[in-house]
């Protein structure tokens, strides 16, 4: 009940934290005359999505952690992490690393990014834009690149959870268009200039910095674009973007779509090919008519 009682007090705080930064960062850019940073219809469906998707997740972190951590952790290699700060240090760096790789997959297999395509579907960029989480990306499997590796690895569940929060708790202050102190840390963290360019759906903008709180992962394995390097920004998605604000929509046109693609092309590829092989299929084939 005590720990009923601290998870509901931490998410009122929350939410009253989200509400300032996003009232607080619409009240910077009105006094600068900008207008169109925020919309209220797409801020009430920003925060529709993003508390079902927390509803779904704690369900799912009964399920993965609770359950499912301790079996696969039983069964993994138990390594003997080094306590206090030094070993959450450890921890995060690996929560980290394994985000990367999941963020990586959510962008190159149609199934996962069905699940996260609704983050990336706004076509404006702030704060409340962190917030537009789709729960289907809980239940498709997306989760599990991200925790089981850590669970083999025999890492503490309470460590990781605690790791993982922190760091989703960080990645929310990169969905600002603001300048930020956060800038300055560039070489090594992830920054809102980073991840502006990772939102953006113009060529040089594509699966770009994919890294949560470290971007040193997208320098090691060539995935790095520079803002400065990217060019103009375009948010939203390249294929089908929403016109409406419709959290249903938003929270299924692609699965529709993907499905529809699936059975259309009677192809069980479609599930596994990055989310734009079926529109340069039909290219390949209108060219090929031609």
């Amino acid at each position: 009940m005590e720990m009923l009682h601290h998870a509901v007090l931490f998410l009122g705080i929350l939410i009253v934290f989200v509400l300032v930064s996003v009232i607080a960062e619409n009240l910077y850019w009105k006094t600068r005359q900008r207008e169109k940073v925020y919309g209220i219809k797409e801020v009430i469906g920003n925060f529709f999505l993003g508390a079902s998707y927390k509803a779904v997740d704690a369900v799912a972190i009964a399920v993965y952690v609770y359950f499912l951590y301790d079996i696969v952790s039983g069964a993994g290699l138990q390594i003997d992490l080094p306590g206090g700060w030094i070993g959450f240090v450890i921890v995060y760096i690996l929560v980290d690393l394994f985000f990367y790789v999941t963020h990586f997959v959510m962008h190159k297999v149609r199934w996962f990014w069905a699940g996260h395509v609704t983050h990336h579907s706004s076509s404006r960029y702030n704060y409340s834009v962190a917030l537009r989480q789709n729960f289907t990306l809980v239940l498709n499997g997306a989760m599990l690149i991200w925790w089981m590796p850590l669970a083999l690895i025999g890492v503490d569940k309470e460590v990781v959870l605690l790791a993982i929060e922190v760091n989703l708790l960080y990645q929310f202050f990169l969905h600002t268009e603001m300048p930020s102190p956060l800038d300055k840390l560039g070489l090594i963290f992830n920054t809102p200039s980073h991840h502006r360019v990772h939102h953006g759906c113009n060529k040089d903008q594509i699966d770009r910095n994919f890294g949560g709180t470290l971007i040193i992962w997208d320098r090691i394995f060539g995935s790095f674009r520079a803002e400065k390097d990217a060019g103009e920004i375009i948010y939203g998605i390249t294929y089908n973007q929403p016109k409406g604000y419709n959290p249903i929509s938003l929270l299924f046109h692609e699965w529709r779509d993907m499905f529809s693609d699936a059975f259309r092309m009677r192809s069980f590829w479609v599930f596994t090919k990055t989310p734009d092989w079926v529109q340069r299929q039909n290219a390949d084939q209108i060219e090929r008519e031609k």
